[in-house]
């Protein structure tokens, strides 16, 4: 039970460092966005990848949690 929820723990503080991260990164792009027009374009669309990727990292780390749910209550 213990291995169990230090492994939830740490995925769940996974997932808040990479959150920080994006935010970060999603900070950064914004200050970008004020000087020139090609920046513009280019801080969007690197918006845009890194939102997908929170996207699937999300979906991924929910599904970590799902199967070791399932392994621990041998579902």
């Amino acid at each position: 039970m213990l291995d169990f929820v230090k492994q939830i723990r740490r995925k769940i503080n996974g997932f808040i460092f990479h959150l920080i991260i994006s935010g970060v990164i999603a900070l950064l792009l914004g200050i970008m966005i004020v000087w020139t027009d090609f920046l513009l374009r280019l801080v969007v669309g690197l918006f845009v990848i890194v939102i997908a990727y929170s996207f699937f990292y999300g979906a991924y780390k929910i599904w970590w949690l799902k199967k070791e749910i399932e392994k621990y209550l041998k579902v």
